[in-house]
C-alpha cells in the first residue's frame, strides 16, 4: 500500500462489507494510517462530512446510513479501567459497528475483535495486515476479497 490514498481506498473497499455488530481493531504506530483508513471507510459508506480523529473526544458517532458507526481512539488512555468509567462499553452492541484505534490501550476491557487491521509504515508507504477472529469477521473479509 504505497500511501494514504491507498489506505483510504482499503477503508472504502471494506465499507460495503460491514454488518452491524462488527468490532474492528486498528493497530499501528503514530502516522501509520489508522484515522485515514477510518475516513476511507466512512467515505465508502457515503459520509461526506468532516472526519476527525477522536483523540480528544475519544469517540465520534456517525449515524447517516444503514449503520451506527462508532469511531474510538484510545491513544490517551492510561488504564483499561477508564473504558468502563467512561461508559463506552454500552456502545458495543449488535446494531453498531465499532472501529477502535489503539485497542491495546484498553486491553481486556474491550469486546474481542472480529477484524484486526495492523498498519505499518514501510519505507515511504504503508503496509496493512488484515485478520478475522470470528465468523462474522471472516464473512466480511470474504466479501472484501470478492469485490
Amino acid at each position: 500500500m504505497p500511501g494514504p490514498e491507498d489506505t483510504a481506498a482499503l477503508g472504502a473497499a471494506l465499507a460495503p462489507c460491514l454488518e452491524p455488530g462488527l468490532v474492528i481493531y486498528l493497530s499501528g504506530g503514530l502516522g501509520a494510517g489508522k484515522t485515514t483508513l477510518a475516513r476511507g471507510l466512512l467515505r465508502g459508506l457515503g459520509y461526506t462530512g468532516k472526519v476527525k480523529s477522536p483523540s480528544y473526544a475519544l469517540v465520534e458517532l456517525y449515524k447517516f446510513s444503514r449503520l451506527y458507526l462508532y469511531h474510538f481512539d484510545f491513544y490517551r488512555f492510561n488504564n483499561p479501567a477508564e473504558l468502563g468509567e467512561a461508559g463506552f462499553r454500552e456502545y458495543f452492541t449488535s446494531d453498531a459497528v465499532c472501529v477502535v484505534e489503539w485497542p491495546e490501550k484498553a486491553a481486556g476491557a474491550l469486546p474481542a475483535a472480529d477484524i484486526r487491521i495492523d498498519l505499518k509504515v514501510k519505507g515511504s508507504g504503508r503496509q496493512a495486515e488484515i485478520d478475522a477472529d470470528t465468523e462474522i469477521g471472516r464473512v466480511c473479509l470474504e466479501r472484501l476479497e470478492t469485490h
